[in-house]
């Protein structure tokens, strides 16, 4: 029996440490580039060309014109349109606020001296309009009107061949996405069937400084499409495109249906084309020069008659990772919202999560509700593992007393306790199983909270303003050190050594110093979920001792 519990006690402790490195390698932040950014009109190349299609003219060595800015304003965003390429160059969010400063806007595309993350398109073909081409913008409103549903804004500029292009931005109420549409008629004597290219360009940044501590989620170009599903195209995947140009792509890059976009913590760009139509798409995704990135997709227009008009519309979305709207706006999009192995269980947690939202309005009581109804479903697994925990403490002064008299005969001593264990129908070990069994909850919550929006800048109660940020002042990290403490106090193990022992009662104070990082919604889960254990525990141990002292009286 000692070499079992051995065994246990280091694979619980092995286990730890392979979970505590592998969450700080999780957490890591990346390296920052060390090469130089670019001015906000240069360093971004043009996107590959699909087979038979026309090349995009490399740059030209010209001075750049400087283009006008556009500010829009809707109901939910601001955003910068620069005529030069018709570029969108920034979107500050209005319902979401600053990581560093609340009073502040949450700005997710922008170009500027420390940052650039933005949504670029343009036609493909000598002389044709790009994003490196001056638009004119023509008249019209640049705020959304009381009562009025949409804002349109349109840019106009002519091929070298004199095919006039007029690039429309859509911009609607209640809706982070912009419909961005080349209306594109046909000067010459020939049908036409030009390309276009939908690009998101960043660099590697993420948007706020963070610790090696600090929960960080994946940063970078996502593309999704019926053969690869939800398809993560990472940084350092693209370097080594860029140092190999044939290597193996990790994405299909021809198919009839799928998106591509952008990701970052909490917040996404994504070009959105249409499936209905099953149009044939190219996706793409490069290392540009400058420390920049960028993933697009390149459609070809319906065949467009000699003085006719043909269009191509693509839309833009630029916000929050909201699941239920995701999911209403193209197949897959939701999956940006990313749980990891434990989705199975993280969905389902979420859809819980927000419905006890719906009655109690505060996150932090949705949670401790939460936590009330795990507790109860796990309750005829805890009610064993507490009642056998009881007998252990119980029969206590028995197995010192047997390791007292067998402490020089250890394979008689483990002969022993496993008939003590038989006659008094207790499983050593039934105390572990509950926990292992709400590890994967635990981990799938922790996923919830981190990746979830919805609880970003999520208040509770006093102090905590926000349930996906650690607590500020460590309450709920000491508070869970207390209660962990005592659980441990009420819960004898079957470890008779003396060290095993102390290490296993110095565990939950390890504990508490990692969720001084945790976010304080995991916490707050943790804290609630050993309360409920603790009383159950007490109870448990009483009702025990009474029959134990039943049974002695009625022996004699």
């Amino acid at each position: 029996m000692d070499t079992q519990r051995l065994i246990l006690f280091v694979i619980f402790s092995l286990s730890l440490l392979l979970l505590w490195q592998a969450w700080q390698r999780q957490h890591q932040p990346p390296v920052p580039p060390t090469v130089s950014q670019p001015a906000p009109t240069t360093g971004v190349t043009a996107p590959p060309t699909p087979t038979g299609a026309p090349t995009l003219p490399s740059a030209s060595t010209a001075p750049v014109p400087a283009g006008e800015r556009i500010a829009i304003k809707t109901d939910l965003y601001t955003a910068d349109i620069d005529t030069l390429g018709g570029v969108i160059d920034q979107v500050a969010l209005a319902r979401h606020r600053d990581t560093q400063d609340e009073a502040k806007p949450y700005v997710l595309l922008q170009r500027n001296a420390e940052r650039t993350f933005i949504a670029q398109s343009g036609l493909l073909g000598d002389g044709m309009p790009n994003h490196r081409t001056l638009w004119q913008a023509l008249p019209g409103p640049r705020e959304l009107a009381a009562g009025v549903d949409s804002l349109e804004v349109k840019l106009q500029a002519a091929a070298s061949n004199g095919d006039k292009v007029v690039q429309t931005l859509t911009f609607h109420r209640g809706s982070y996405v912009i419909e961005v549409t080349y209306d594109i008629t046909n000067a010459g004597s020939a049908v036409i069937a030009p390309y276009a290219y939908f690009q998101l360009t960043r660099d590697t940044k993420t948007p706020y400084v963070q610790s090696s501590m600090a929960p960080a989620a994946y940063t970078g170009p996502v593309i999704y499409n019926e053969n690869d599903k939800f398809k993560k195209v990472e940084f350092g995947e693209l370097d080594k495109l860029a140092a190999d140009p044939n290597r193996k792509l990790p994405y299909t890059k021809g198919a009839d249906n799928g998106w591509v976009g952008m990701v970052e913590h909490y917040f996404l760009a994504a070009w959105l084309p249409s499936d209905a139509t099953k149009a044939q798409r190219e996706f793409y995704a490069r290392k540009l020069d400058n420390g920049l990135y960028a993933d697009g997709v390149i459609i070809q227009s319906a065949p467009i008659a000699p003085g006719a008009t043909g269009e191509i519309k693509v839309p833009l979305y630029v916000g929050p990772q909201e699941q239920d709207t995701l999911a209403k706006l193209a197949k897959g999009l939701d999956l940006v919202v990313d749980y990891g192995i434990f989705t199975v269980l993280a969905a389902p947690l979420f859809w819980l999560l927000k419905w006890l939202h719906g009655l109690v309005h505060n996150w932090g009581w949705a949670i401790v509700l939460l936590t009330i109804i795990i507790k109860s479903a796990f309750y005829p697994l805890n009610h064993a593992s507490a009642r056998s925990m009881a007998k252990m403490k119980v029969i206590a002064p028995k197995l010192k007393a047997l390791q007292e008299q067998y402490a020089n005969d250890k394979q008689q001593l483990q002969m022993k306790m496993m008939e003590m264990y038989k006659t008094e129908k207790i499983n050593p070990l039934g105390g572990c199983l509950p926990i292992v069994v709400q590890i994967p909850v635990f981990i799938a919550l922790y996923w919830v909270l981190l990746s979830a929006v919805e609880l970003r800048h999520a208040p509770w109660i006093g102090w905590i303003h926000d349930l996906s940020a650690p607590d500020p002042y460590f309450v709920l990290p000491v508070v869970y050190a207390i209660t962990a403490y005592l659980q441990v106090k009420l819960s004898p193990t079957p470890i008779q050594d003396p060290v095993q022992a102390k290490v296993m009662q110095i565990m939950p104070i390890a504990f508490s110093v990692m969720f001084i990082f945790f976010p304080s919604g995991l916490v707050l889960y943790w804290l609630i979920n050993n309360s409920l254990q603790i009383f159950q525990q007490w109870h448990m141990n009483r009702v025990l001792e009474r029959e134990a002292a039943a049974a002695t009286a009625r022996r004699r």
